[in-house]
């Protein structure tokens, strides 16, 4: 069971794929959506293409109004029918909904990651005119992510960037700004429920793995959350 601090779209290129929530139900379908930070966990499949697509771009926007007032995992076939290049198109553009001091203090943030000591949530609110509390409750309101945990998450894709060109857990723990390993491991299952070393795998052998990872698009193994 994990929590994304991003929109998740999980699609079956063959077949259905299942996610359970944290009540235990079991959504299934061709294309399903986890809004962010809902608990789930992937319910054994076969090879699944799965996209986190970042809470601030405009493709975000389009999924806010597909989830409505509810917080659940939602089966969204229209989804499916769309090519990864047209998903990744509206992915790169930024969010036309959101308030543009959120978005400022989004980019703050993403470039502030990787520093030895973390900028207090009260300078970032400054920079960009507005009280702490604020800050907190527009991030809240309008991505639905604490801002803390949209921090750990650019960490999180520094070190999977950072697997991915091949360097090693621990220098990938380095590259993401976690002070070890042991601390990477427990973040990295806790939002996107698998461990550095599974990542790994999937990423050397993406032929033979339920599981890939390339910029934004990865694969939740199913062995692993």
């Amino acid at each position: 069971m994990h929590r994304h601090a991003a929109f998740q779209l999980v699609m079956a290129p063959r077949g259905e794929a299942a996610l359970a929530g944290a009540d235990g139900t079991v959504v299934r379908g061709t294309a399903l959506l986890v809004p962010p930070m809902t608990a789930h966990r992937m319910v054994a499949a076969g090879v699944l293409l799965t996209l986190f697509v970042e809470p601030h771009s405009a493709l975000a926007d389009r999924l806010r109004g597909r989830c409505g007032s509810g917080s659940g995992i939602l089966a969204v076939p229209e989804l499916g029918l769309l090519d990864e290049a047209e998903l990744g198109r509206a992915a790169a553009l930024p969010s036309a909904g959101l308030d543009p001091r959120l978005l400022a203090a989004a980019a703050l943030l993403e470039g502030l990651v990787g520093l030895e000591e973390p900028v207090p949530m009260d300078v970032v609110a400054a920079r960009v005119g507005l009280s702490p509390q604020r800050l907190r409750a527009l991030a809240r309101q309008q991505l639905g992510i604490p801002l803390a945990h949209r921090r750990i998450w650019s960490k999180l894709r520094r070190s999977a960037q950072a697997l991915e060109e091949g360097r090693s857990p621990a220098d990938a723990a380095a590259a993401g700004g976690f002070a070890d390993q042991a601390h990477l491991t427990h973040r990295m299952r806790e939002m996107i429920g698998m461990t550095p070393a599974a990542v790994l795998r999937a990423l050397r052998e993406p032929s033979q793995s339920a599981a890939g990872a390339s910029g934004h698009v990865h694969g939740d193994g199913p062995g692993d959350g």
